[in-house]
């Protein structure tokens, strides 16, 4: 059950709307199921005399007096809206149902306490079967203003209490970090237009891959302008700085034909302005990643953050992960971006879905975690996928985001660990398609019995409590080849296989072999990376950085497909 409170400052004009069709004729019986008085309350949906004027004169009368007594002039904002909407997939609610649903949201959000004869004067229309439009005037009748404090927050607490006595959906408690929700009238416009998502929707998803690719504030306008997306900047007065911003899409205009603006902060929390330049550092462009001299860099940077910022979820200091979850996000995004095969879309599905797992009431410590988000702004400008290495990317993705759905979990971030284990399933799923092709060519290209038969003997020395699982793993011989490469580059195998068994534990890994394949693949060889660093110094003396767009935007709209491709 879905509460989203907001104010206004007509009535009248709501009471229409609520009566009325609807905005595409779906308004069907609207009638009123509950009120402050339901002798004193017109129905305009029921009794033939009654008419909406009527309705708004009865509702507004403690204003009048109120306006009266300033002189004229009317409160600000008062009055207020809640639509209350059950989850899809829940029984039909009856008129009584939700008369009782309407007693219990506004006498928890202080609109009309139980008991209180000077409480604001309400109506709760239906005019659908899922859901009702609770309206008041936040007047009271002794010419106060309701104590509405959180009051979002407490009818969302309210509805938990409901869905459980009505055995309804149990949605997951909100911790007021989510985004804003699509309108009503954002949803149909969308679909007149064909668009799977909304503006708000799309915009959103824009922001946060061009924010993950982007070193700076200049480059993320920059870079937003390029895909089409208008750019609309409000500076301080004082200043002369940039104070705030606002997006509209390609083509999204009101009925004026002017565009549809959306502030930052209205997309989502963390892309306003101010928490945009907590995590968009100015970066010096000589040390741009485009020209690092190993083309795998990219990957093996991001997979070696990847695991520290794992082993931050053990710390125990909130705000350092919190940070690192936010980075993790930007990597989603610029894994999705820089990853080619089938699999893209599962990634692409994991970055949206870990969006509201990036962000909490825990204030992020976005310094702790620069090396985790500077790695994963190397990938927007990876020129190839290589391919055992960005399976190693992928498969410690997919241990991230089960972890950090843990971390939420135990913290009782109800929104926030079901998010992370929607991303997690992706991540499996693309992981699952990703990955069998290349641990099957590992495995095709084993090295000779007698090679294998000492790597066994290295795995029993190197790790005797895991030997036994180890060498029964299906994926023992993948395993194999990966030790024959790394012996041929010039490493120990007893000595990595120790090094990367002691990384983290392998108890609790089904298949111990593919987690020390994968974590080997990712292990940096330094005496490859001193040599290709000598060739890189002597070949950079000058280069020219440009900035280019994440590939691919995530969820892009169709005309917008046209209009770039």
């Amino acid at each position: 059950m879905v509460p989203d409170v907001s104010t206004g400052s007509d009535s009248r004009g709501l009471i229409v709307y609520l009566f009325g069709p609807g905005r595409r004729d779906e308004h069907t019986d609207p009638h009123i199921v509950a009120a402050w008085d339901m002798a004193g309350a017109p129905d305009p949906g029921r009794d033939p005399a009654a008419t909406y004027t009527q309705l708004a004169q009865r509702l507004d009368t403690h204003v009048d007096l109120r306006t009266r007594e300033l002189g004229g002039k009317k409160p600000p904002q008062h009055v207020w809206h809640c639509p209350v909407r059950t989850a899809p997939g829940d029984r039909y609610l009856t008129d009584a149902e939700w008369a009782e649903v309407a007693r219990r949201i506004v006498h928890a959000t202080g609109i009309a306490p139980e008991g209180d004869d000077k409480a604001c004067r309400w109506i709760a229309v239906r005019h659908a079967n899922d859901h009702i439009h609770l309206m008041a005037t936040t007047v009271r009748a002794d010419g106060r203003r309701p104590r509405t404090h959180r009051d979002g927050q407490r009818a969302q607490a309210e509805c938990r209490k409901i869905e459980a006595e009505f055995g309804l959906r149990r949605l997951k408690s909100g911790d007021l970090t989510a985004p804003p929700t699509p309108t009503g009238a954002e949803r149909a416009k969308a679909e007149r237009q064909g668009q799977t998502v909304t503006a708000r929707h799309w915009l959103r998803e824009q922001a946060y891959a061009v924010a993950a690719a982007v070193h700076n504030e200049a480059d993320y306008f920059t870079v937003l302008q390029s895909l089409g997306i208008k750019v609309k900047t409000r500076i301080g007065p004082e200043t002369g700085d940039v104070i705030g911003y606002s997006l509209a899409a390609p083509g999204d205009t009101n009925a004026a034909g002017e565009p549809v603006w959306y502030g930052g902060s209205k997309l989502a929390p963390d892309l306003s302005i101010n928490r945009l330049r907590e995590r968009l550092p100015d970066q010096e462009v000589a040390d741009h990643p485009r020209y690092a001299a190993d083309p795998a860099a990219p990957w093996r940077h991001t997979t070696i953050a990847i695991h520290t910022a794992h082993t931050v979820l053990d710390s125990g200091d909130d705000a350092a992960v919190q940070g690192h979850l936010a980075a993790f996000g930007d990597a989603l995004y610029n894994i999705a971006s820089a990853t080619t095969g089938p699999h893209r879309a599962e990634l692409q599905a994991a970055a949206m879905a870990f969006n509201r797992a990036r962000r909490s009431a825990t204030r992020a410590d976005h310094q702790a975690a620069t090396a985790l988000r500077k790695a994963a702004k190397e990938l927007a400008y990876a020129s190839n996928e290589p391919g055992g290495l960005a399976i190693a990317l992928l498969f410690a993705t997919v241990h991230l985001a089960r972890a950090a759905a843990k971390w939420h979990e135990q913290r009782g971030h109800e929104q926030q660990a079901a998010a992370a284990e929607e991303a997690f399933r992706h991540l499996q799923a693309g992981y699952q398609q990703a990955a069998p092709p290349v641990l099957a060519d590992l495995a095709r290209r084993a090295p000779r019995a007698a090679t294998a038969h000492r790597f066994a003997q290295d795995v029993r020395a190197a790790l005797p409590d895991h030997a036994d699982r180890i060498l029964a793993d299906p994926t023992w011989t993948a395993l194999t080849t990966t030790l024959a490469q790394a012996e041929t580059a010039g490493r120990n195998p007893r000595r990595l296989l120790a090094e990367v068994g002691a990384q983290r534990e392998l108890d609790s890994a089904e298949h111990p072999a593919e987690v020390l394949n994968w974590r080997i693949t990712a292990q940096p060889n330094r005496r490859t990376q001193a040599a290709r660093s000598r060739s890189a110094t002597s070949g950079m003396s000058s280069v020219s950085a440009t900035l280019r767009p994440p590939a691919t935007p995530v969820a892009t709209r169709p005309e917008e497909r046209s209009r770039h491709r």
